[in-house]
């Protein structure tokens, strides 16, 4: 069986698509995001070592679907996060085969950098899609991110139009992004895909963030509440704050 590279593994999750469900993180990522709050993730060198002096481990489908068997009864699926988990399409696959056999429902937590439609194969096994687009703007997301958002684009299009796309989410950075911007545009795409897809607006916060990249602030509630409001006049039905 194939091995992923995994940084770690949640037996319980209510906060990475709906239910109780075991959440999947994969070591690498392709983006290096200003604020990452995750940036132990994203070097995919095995030797890394995180400030706790763990490092990632290689792990098998086999491995993977035996701690999932331990915790069966109370999980309605799994979601694969990261790092970035499409960048491991093989062992994705090969994973999501076997959970299916379970009964559980297969999510994917991506960037949408790689290009779904390549890969018919793995979209036929996952159940739904949760897809940051960081910013709306290509040179803005290339700025905060290195690389620009054509393909995550495509992809939210993509999904939606298979009916697999659960959320979006956009992180609104005070000082950085052009937020008004993100979300009237984000807004405005998602209600002419499907007005029911969920659109998440997460604050920045700068836990565990590297401060040497990023110097902005926590935004405060009445500016949530705002783009929120610009979200649902844009016509989202499914707009939370978190």
């Amino acid at each position: 069986m194939a091995k992923g590279f995994i940084n770690k593994i949640l037996p319980f999750s209510s906060v990475d698509g709906p239910g109780n469900r075991t959440a999947i993180f994969l070591q690498g990522c392709n983006f290096d995001c200003l604020y990452c709050h995750n940036p132990e993730t994203i070097n995919n060198e095995w030797n890394l070592k995180y400030n706790n002096g763990s490092v990632p481990t290689y792990m098998s489908v086999e491995d993977i679907i035996e701690k999932i068997h331990r915790t069966r009864a109370f999980i309605s699926g799994i979601t694969v996060s990261g790092g970035e988990c499409s960048l491991q399409a093989k062992f994705l696959i090969e994973l999501f085969k076997e959970a299916h056999k379970l009964n559980l429902t297969c999510f994917i937590d991506t960037n949408g950098s790689i290009p779904l439609n390549k890969n018919e194969e793995l979209v036929s096994l996952i159940d739904m899609s949760m897809i940051d687009l960081k910013a709306f703007n290509t040179d803005e997301h290339k700025m905060l991110t290195g690389v620009d958002n054509s393909v995550v684009l495509e992809n939210i299009n993509y999904m939606a139009k298979l009916n697999k796309l659960y959320e979006i989410r956009t992180v609104i950075v005070p000082d950085i992004l052009n937020n008004e911007y993100n979300v009237r545009m984000t807004s405005s795409l998602i209600a002419s895909l499907n007005q029911d897809i969920k659109y998440k607006l997460i604050k920045y916060r700068p836990m565990g963030v590297r401060l040497e990249k990023i110097k902005t602030s926590i935004p405060n509630d009445k500016y949530m509440e705002n783009l929120k409001t610009i979200a649902k006049n844009n016509g989202c039905n499914n707009v939370l704050i978190i």
